[in-house]
């Protein structure tokens, strides 16, 4: 048994179990999962947790002359609803506003034709929704 010097306080661990992840890792693990989808289609990557406007969008990427902002969504289980119901009407204009704030700042890609995508992960599978919002 490890002593504890006194008046000090034994922190917690806070490691957690084999196989749990956090809701967090959870969703950076489909975020990558959805840069390597749009890469297998011949996507160009620009950026990933890009933060543009005080938002963040969580995919960009160009292919030929389409620019593509995505939102990923992930749901641990199907008693908490699917992942697309969690993008409404403030989250799509919270990204709009943010993908407005990035381009500002890259005006040699004004010209592009720009699209929205939602991307949900359900039991393992991707779902991708063009023009989603």
């Amino acid at each position: 048994m490890t002593r504890v010097p006194s008046g000090a306080r034994r922190r917690r661990s806070r490691l957690r179990p084999a196989g749990a992840a956090s809701g967090q890792g959870r969703g950076n693990a489909a975020e990558r999962r959805a840069v390597w989808h749009y890469r297998l289609r011949g996507y160009r990557i620009l950026g990933t947790n890009v933060w543009a406007g005080r938002n963040e969008i969580d995919v960009i990427a160009r292919r030929g002359s389409s620019l593509v902002f995505c939102e990923v969504k992930e749901k641990s289980g199907p008693g908490f609803g699917d992942p697309l119901e969690m993008i409404g009407p403030e989250k799509a204009r919270r990204v709009r506003h943010a993908a407005e704030a990035w381009l500002a700042t890259h005006p040699e890609l004004a010209g592009l034709e720009v699209r929205f995508d939602a991307v949900a992960e359900r039991a393992g599978r991707l779902e991708r929704l063009s023009n989603a919002f």
